[in-house]
């Protein structure tokens, strides 16, 4: 990610995940992530739903879609990595390198139902989504298929890629997702609508002194000065800072 939005990040106290249907108009951006792949889908399309027959699988796929959220690691720290993202930024590129137990253990706690919030223009609702967490599986995107005996699980979707295109991420993806039927209303009646972003309260200071954090790697061009001031304001003070190579 870019000095800035880590430091924006670090400020607001969120890790960011994208709707998965919505990431924004970049070089090498997935239009198809999340999506139901294209020989699932006439059989998607035929299934209807016996009280709802004007309403198909293919739309119950659709709609979940528009519900996932996903926030996105590499298990390499690979020049494609470097490279691809992160750039456009006026002080550099940064990785930060975390301990994928401790970090999920940190996640759970936060969205454990029971103490967990959502909050939707100022109202606190009920947490309405569900935390997976897996290694995307790269696949031939025109003639791969995954319901040849039973319609999938949606969340199938958020964890298949082009292989073709993506291999080399090597991701390791965070998802936030509810049911993809029905509507969610506030108290008003008002529907709730699902933008596309969302913040997940996160203490990265937190998860530096339990080592969930455990470097923070910069690209050569990166201004390391900027970012060790600007993390002093914020009375963090990392261990010396590690020029990727």
């Amino acid at each position: 990610m870019t000095v800035e939005n880590l430091l924006r990040s670090i400020t607001g106290n969120y890790l960011h995940f994208n709707r998965v249907d919505s990431y924004p108009d970049f070089p090498n951006a997935d239009e198809n992530d999340g999506r139901q792949l294209p020989k699932d889908q006439l059989v998607n399309s035929a299934a209807r739903f016996e009280k709802t027959p004007d309403f198909s699988a293919e739309h119950y796929y659709d709609q979940s879609r528009a519900r996932t959220y996903a926030c996105c690691f590499s298990t390499n720290n690979s020049d494609y990595i470097w490279n691809n993202y992160g750039n456009e930024s006026e002080k550099g590129k940064v990785c930060v390198v975390f301990e994928f137990g401790k970090l999920r253990a940190l996640l759970n706690r936060a969205l454990n139902p029971e103490g967990a919030a959502l909050l939707y223009e100022g109202n606190v609702c009920r947490q309405i989504f569900s935390v997976n967490y897996g290694l995307v599986n790269y696949v031939d995107w025109v003639n791969h298929r995954t319901n040849e005996r039973y319609l999938s699980n949606p969340i199938l979707y958020t964890y298949i890629k082009d292989a073709t295109r993506f291999c080399e991420e090597n991701e390791l993806r965070i998802s936030l997702s509810t049911i993809g039927i029905g509507q969610f209303a506030l108290k008003d009646g008002t529907l709730i609508q699902f933008p596309p972003s969302l913040q997940l309260g996160f203490d990265f200071k937190e998860a530096i002194a339990n080592a969930a954090i455990r470097e923070i790697l910069l690209a050569p061009e990166a201004d390391s000065w900027f970012l060790t001031q600007e993390l002093s304001k914020l009375r963090i003070e990392p261990a010396p800072v590690t020029a990727s190579t």
